[in-house]
């Protein structure tokens, strides 16, 4: 096997830890418009950056983290409605990217490679960068699943139970801003929703066990991102894609099965 195939399945499967477990609160807390729209939302950190001479992922990570504060804040401190400031800010930031990436800034191929992925490039950074979110992803989830789930079902009631509701939303918009970044050499910014919400959003249809959803979630991405990655090889396909076919096709049969259930 190819050296650059085993980095990238590596890389998958790394991801598939983070992109399981966050992919459940996404599902659960019904994130899955602001989750595309981060990874949208790194496209002028991505275009500044070779010009500016910074690494790729983190002006991405700095557009991202700067899109799930502006978020968070219209939220709780603006009441602006969370769709409606999620679409202001995914404007805004593929507004001020196109600019940019028009005259500004000779844009390179580094952003055609992290916007649509590729199996090519990947370094020991990029793994490391996915070994710890899936690893903050495991402690978050152990730490802050009890806020999560309180705040997501119940914020009326999460007060009285001692739960710090600002700080946990913030918490998990961060990390999904940091597993939206990780997950751009793999699947690119435009797809970064075939590894953190179509496993989730298929393991919802099977199950209504948490612990059971966050399992299969993690297994889904897992089955998923390895077979579209061996896919993409075979067939000479960008990655992104390869994997968004296979994960939507599973989700077309688990739609199926539920519904003989």
């Amino acid at each position: 096997m190819p050296e650059f195939l085993t980095r990238a399945l590596i890389e998958v499967l790394l991801l598939s830890v983070a992109g399981g477990l966050l992919g459940t609160w996404i599902v659960l807390r019904r994130l899955a418009f602001f989750t595309h729209a981060a990874g949208s939302a790194t496209f002028p950190g991505l275009v500044v950056a070779s010009p500016w001479g910074i690494p790729a992922q983190v002006a991405a990570l700095g557009a991202g983290l700067l899109y799930a504060g502006g978020l968070e804040r219209l939220v709780r401190k603006r009441n602006v409605a969370p769709d409606a400031a999620t679409a202001l800010l995914l404007v805004l930031a593929l507004a001020g990217g196109t600019i940019l990436a028009s005259d500004a800034y000779p844009a390179g191929a580094g952003v055609d490679r992290l916007l649509f992925g590729t199996l090519l490039g990947l370094t020991d950074g990029d793994l490391a960068m996915s070994a710890a979110v899936a690893v903050a992803a495991l402690a978050g989830t152990a730490a802050l699943g009890r806020t999560w789930l309180a705040t997501g079902f119940d914020p009326q009631a999460a007060p009285a139970l001692h739960i710090r509701t600002g700080r946990g939303d913030a918490l998990l918009l961060a990390g999904l801003a940091l597993t939206v970044v990780a997950a751009l050499p793999a699947v690119g910014a435009l797809l970064v929703g075939t590894l953190l919400v179509v496993p989730a959003a298929t393991a919802r249809l099977l199950t209504d066990r948490l612990r059971t959803l966050q399992l299969l979630a993690v297994t889904l991405a897992a089955a998923e991102g390895v077979g579209g990655l061996l896919l993409a090889y075979q067939y000479d396909l960008p990655p992104g894609p390869a994997i968004a076919l296979l994960g939507g096709a599973a989700y077309a049969l688990a739609a199926v099965a539920a519904t003989k259930r």
